[in-house]
């Protein structure tokens, strides 16, 4: 039986998480696992910007459609990382409060290891509990994988991309 089986990676749009991608995709290579990249549509935002009234209802269903077009675009992607490495990935395009999701779908999706990308340094407490990343980090229950240094990722990334697959894990 393998260690990992089934790889989540998190995706915000941000690019410390499309470095998460690049370093999960080759993981997943690696250890011939499942792939899965999620995104999720934070409506507890969009709620929020409607009760302050900066949104009328209009305009947060607009912002709505624009946040799921970005998700979309991420995903697509990650799906392109994905098939250079000759690898399928399933997406995952959810809403709901941001961490709350992530940690329900790596339960119900059986996921052996979460990656994400590195953390915002937090200047406060009240930081930490606002960022969804550090309360995916905190609240989901199986490993997770911090990927801090993307310009590496990336050089690993690229390097890998034209090698053979023979040649990860050291066979020539």
């Amino acid at each position: 039986m393998r260690l990992i089986q089934n790889i989540m990676v998190y995706l915000d749009g941000s690019e410390v998480s499309i470095d998460a991608v690049r370093y999960a995709v080759l993981l997943a290579r690696f250890n011939r696992a499942r792939l899965f990249a999620i995104y999720v549509v934070d409506t507890k935002a969009l709620e929020g910007l409607l009760k302050a009234k900066i949104f009328v209802e209009s305009e947060e269903l607009e912002y709505e459609h624009d946040l799921e077009a970005n998700g979309k675009r991420y995903l697509k992607y990650a799906r392109d990382l994905a098939g250079e490495q000759g690898l399928e990935i399933t997406e995952l395009l959810e809403r709901g409060i941001v961490n709350r999701e992530v940690v329900k779908k790596t339960r119900d999706l059986g996921i052996d290891l979460l990656v994400i990308g590195e953390l915002k340094e937090a200047l406060s407490r009240r930081d930490s509990f606002y960022d969804e990343a550090e309360q995916i980090f905190r609240r989901v229950s199986c490993p997770v994988l911090v990927v801090k240094e993307g310009e590496k990722v990336e050089e690993i990334f690229e390097e890998l991309s034209i090698s053979s697959p023979d040649k990860i894990g050291g066979a020539d």
